[in-house]
């Protein structure tokens, strides 16, 4: 079992910043991927960022020059950096752990919400 435990979302104007953090605790596998979703109202939900246990990372295209995600594995911890901030990065942003052993499995933070103001 894993839980995930999410902060840093608030209300923010266009162009600043926020850093949001996710902790894991639990049964979690040497071998993971953790990352960030968000979902608009109205829109499914999107994959953000993801890093690998190893490091490597991947960006959705829309965030890839303005967010950074890392990780630190002593932790268990990822973070999103989000800078020039836009409103349409105005979403519930959850907390995502892939964990890969006998059997793969889904894990998601509750959700923190990100509001961008104009």
């Amino acid at each position: 079992q894993v839980q995930l435990v999410e902060s840093g979302g608030g209300l923010v104007q266009a162009g600043g910043s926020l850093r949001l953090s996710c902790a894991a605790s639990g049964s979690i596998s040497s071998l993971n991927v953790m990352g960030w979703y968000r979902q608009a109202p109205g829109k499914q939900r999107e994959l953000v960022a993801i890093i690998a246990s190893g490091g490597s990372t991947n960006y959705a295209d829309s965030v890839k020059d303005r967010f950074t995600i890392s990780r630190d594995n002593a932790k268990n911890t990822v973070f999103l950096q989000m800078n020039s901030l836009k409103p349409e990065d105005t979403a519930v942003y959850y907390c995502n752990l892939r964990r890969f052993g006998i059997t793969s499995q889904n894990y998601w933070g509750q959700g923190t919400q990100v509001t961008v103001s104009s």
